[in-house]
């Protein structure tokens, strides 16, 4: 089922998680182990991140280094697979531009339609940490929009190679990313809220935001898409708190304020289990908010680590 067919007019708010492949090397039951756990509160979805290759360099005996490429979370679509055969839930694979041309990403999108998973959240991704800007591959798309238009384009039966005839056309329904505190290398939100239009006038279904501790820049940000034509689901992307290092990690990697009343509570924790208590009962909170409101769907990054978002989970499905 097309996770915007959920989204449209749902009796309640529904419940969905992120999570992330395992590294290279364990195996995926330590996923199973954490999607069991948040099974029972429903999930109409469940989105499994992307990732792209990194450059390692190694030291060669003599004495020159040598750049190595490895890939340390693959099997993205194995996964999607596995959940939908383990648990009939719609895994929602990311979908990125870094580290990928147009043909491979082709070749993803028929092994994706082949194994009947017909949904997708389109992303341009991040820069790998030996770059300070991104980069995109050569034969590949430097923004998101490229990325959908090759997948709108497919659901059209329009292939890279031209001279493919009576071409079947896949069915993906596709998500793209909305940043309610705009996206870091945006001049300003208006700006950003351009680009977000032009993914839904070119055919995103809807739109998840990235993760924010402060609901009133989710309303805000509602507000915005709506007055300038946004008219597709807007999911709310949440993640309880777990750590007192994320105090100055989110800020940093992610690009979001935290409130300051959140930050006295976590500076006053002795220990990462009280910074967790704080995170689940301000995350609650939020969510209760929202809620209230009628949102469509709640989408928490679980980092692959169930407990805190499963507390909350508890308190509200």
């Amino acid at each position: 089922m097309k996770i915007v067919d959920y989204l449209r007019n749902p009796e309640k708010t529904l419940f969905s998680f992120e999570v992330l492949p395992p590294m290279k090397g364990q195996s995926i039951q330590e996923l199973f182990d954490t999607i069991d756990q948040l099974m029972e509160f429903g999930p109409k979805f469940v989105n499994v991140t992307y990732h792209r290759e990194e450059f390692v360099y190694k030291k060669r005996p003599d004495g020159l280094l040598e750049r190595k490429t490895t890939r340390k979370r693959p099997g993205t679509v194995g996964i999607c697979a596995a959940i939908l055969h383990r648990y009939g839930v719609e895994p929602v694979p990311h979908l990125i531009c870094g580290g990928f041309t147009k043909e491979e990403t082709e070749n993803a999108l028929i092994d994706l339609h082949y194994l009947g998973i017909h949904n997708l959240l389109v992303l341009r991704g991040d820069p790998i940490p030996t770059e300070k800007v991104f980069t995109p591959e050569p034969g590949g798309h430097r923004y998101a929009v490229e990325l959908l238009e090759q997948v709108v384009n497919m659901n059209r039966g329009i292939y890279l190679e031209e001279e493919i005839e009576n071409a079947v056309p896949t069915d993906f329904c596709i998500g793209v990313a909305g940043y309610p505190e705009k996206h870091y290398e945006a001049p300003n939100l208006q700006s950003d809220l351009r680009y977000l239009k032009m993914k839904v006038d070119k055919g995103a279904d809807y739109i998840v935001t990235q993760m924010f501790f402060d609901n009133r820049k989710y309303f805000d940000f509602v507000e915005k898409c709506r007055a300038i034509g946004i008219n597709v689901p807007i999911v709310p992307g949440l993640k309880p708190l777990t750590s007192k290092r994320q105090l100055t990690m989110i800020p940093r990697v992610f690009h979001v304020e935290l409130p300051e009343e959140l930050v006295k509570e976590v500076e006053k924790c002795s220990s990462d289990e009280q910074v967790k208590e704080v995170g689940v009962e301000w995350c609650i909170a939020q969510s209760k908010e929202l809620m209230q409101h009628k949102v469509p769907c709640l989408h928490y990054y679980s980092m692959s680590k169930a407990a805190s978002v499963r507390k909350v989970a508890e308190a509200l499905f």
